[in-house]
C-alpha cells in the first residue's frame, strides 16, 4: 500500500523540475543521433554522462541504490534497469533508454523506447499501441480524478491489443526525490487509489511486454527481463498539474528532431512558458 505523503510543488519548484526534465529529454534526443548498429550501450552512456555534466547537472541514477551508470539501457526482451555493456547492438534491435538527471535539487526522469535500423511490423506496432497508451494515461492525470484512471486507461488500451502489461514495477511521484508518493500502476480499477490535485508532478511510464507480463530479475540485482524472451518496450514523461491544467515537463521532440519524426502527440500537454 502506498502511504507516503505526496508532496506538492510550487510553480517556482515546477519551473526548476521542468529545467531538470527538459535536460533529460535533451540527453535523449542527442542519444537519438548516435543509436545505429555496431555501436555499443556503454558508448551511449558516456555521451549522456558528458553531456549532463557540462549542463551543470548530474547523472540522476549513478550511484543511486548503487547503480553503476547513467542510463538504464534495455535492449529487446530486457524490460528495464538494463546495465550498459560493450556489446554493439544489431539491426532490428529495439533500445529501452531510461534517463535521470539531478539539476538545481530536483529530479528529471523519463525513456524511450528506439528502433536500430529496421524492426519488424510486430514490434513496431507494439511500440505504436505502447505510446499510445503513455498519452492515454496523462489524459488522465486531471484534478480530482485518481491514480486508479491513469492506470485502468494503459491497461485497457494494451491487453486490447493483447500485450502484457507489467505488474511489478511502476510510475511515481518525483522531485526532491527521484521516487516519491504516489505509486503510479499501469494497471488498475478507475476511481481507486489517491486523488490528483495542483501542484502534484509524476511520472507516468508504460512498460508493456509483447506476450506474457511476467517478468524475471536477473542476478545482477538490476536487470527485469520478460519471462516469454519476447520484446518489451518503455516509454515515460514527467507531468505536472498547475492550475487545474496537465502540463509536460519532459517531451520527445527533441527525439524526433534527430530523427526526422513529425509528431503532435504533445501538443494537448506544451508547457507554455508565458502561461507561467
Amino acid at each position: 500500500m502506498d502511504s507516503k505523503k505526496i508532496i506538492l510543488k510550487s510553480l517556482e519548484e515546477i519551473k526548476l523540475m521542468y529545467e531538470s526534465a527538459q535536460l533529460v529529454s535533451k540527453t535523449l534526443g542527442l542519444l537519438a543521433k548516435e543509436i545505429k548498429p555496431g555501436i555499443t550501450t556503454l558508448y551511449l552512456d558516456k555521451i549522456a554522462e558528458e553531456f549532463i555534466r557540462d549542463n551543470d547537472a548530474e547523472p540522476g541514477f549513478l550511484g543511486m541504490y548503487d547503480f553503476p551508470n547513467t542510463l538504464c539501457v534495455s535492449p529487446n526482451f530486457e524490460v528495464v534497469h538494463g546495465i550498459p555493456n560493450d556489446k554493439p547492438i544489431s539491426n532490428g534491435d529495439i533500445l529501452s533508454i531510461d534517463c535521470g538527471v539531478l539539476k538545481n535539487g530536483f529530479y528529471g526522469d523519463h525513456a524511450y523506447t528506439f528502433k536500430v535500423g529496421e524492426v519488424n511490423p510486430d514490434i513496431e506496432n507494439l511500440l505504436k499501441v505502447a505510446l499510445e497508451s503513455l498519452y492515454l494515461g496523462i489524459q488522465e492525470f486531471k484534478v480530482g480524478k485518481r491514480v486508479g484512471d491513469i492506470s485502468n486507461a494503459i491497461q485497457i488500451h494494451n491487453e486490447s491489443h493483447g500485450y502484457g502489461v507489467v505488474r511489478e514495477l511502476v510510475g511515481h511521484g518525483i522531485g526532491k526525490d527521484l521516487h516519491e508518493s504516489p505509486e503510479i500502476p499501469n494497471f488498475g480499477k478507475k476511481g481507486n487509489g489517491k486523488k490528483f490535485e495542483n501542484g502534484m508532478v509524476i511520472a507516468i511510464e508504460p512498460m508493456i511486454n509483447m506476450g506474457t507480463e511476467k517478468v524475471n530479475f536477473l542476478n545482477d540485482g538490476w536487470t527485469v527481463q520478460t519471462s516469454d524472451k519476447m520484446p518489451s518496450v518503455h516509454f515515460e514523461h514527467d507531468v505536472a498539474l498547475i492550475n487545474g491544467k496537465t502540463v509536460l515537463l519532459s517531451t520527445f521532440d527533441f527525439i524526433y528532431d534527430s530523427l526526422g519524426i513529425k509528431s503532435n502527440e504533445e501538443n494537448e500537454f506544451k508547457w507554455d512558458e508565458s502561461a507561467y
